[in-house]
């Protein structure tokens, strides 16, 4: 009988550690990053950027080159737009204003 209150104080301490390990996890997941500033409760979507810029980047004249901008801007914006040419205003403003520093578009 003397063992009853023991399992019971060990369940009693599981339980609290339980609950604050997930409000410590709580906390985290207040700093996820969302894909152009969210608004949604989803976290962002894992883009496949070296495999999207691929395709974005196929028929440019400087493949190598394009495929580094189109990386960089896909990490910063997430997002690439669809077809080979074109099609920036579809990823929002942060794609298609991007620049480099001689003031030229930077996203392909």
């Amino acid at each position: 009988m003397a063992s009853r209150p023991l399992h019971v104080a060990v369940l009693l301490f599981v339980f609290l550690n339980e609950v604050s390990f997930l409000k410590l996890m709580a906390k985290d997941h207040d700093h996820v990053v969302f894909v152009n500033g969210g608004g949604s409760d989803s976290p962002a979507p894992l883009l496949d950027c070296a495999g999207l810029c691929g395709v974005r980047c196929s028929r440019h004249s400087r493949p190598n080159v394009c495929q580094r901008a189109c990386g960089t801007c896909c990490e910063r914006c997430g997002c690439v737009p669809p077809g080979t040419f074109g099609n920036r205003d579809l990823c929002g403003p942060c794609y298609a204003n991007m620049t480099t520093h001689a003031n030229r578009t930077k996203c392909p």
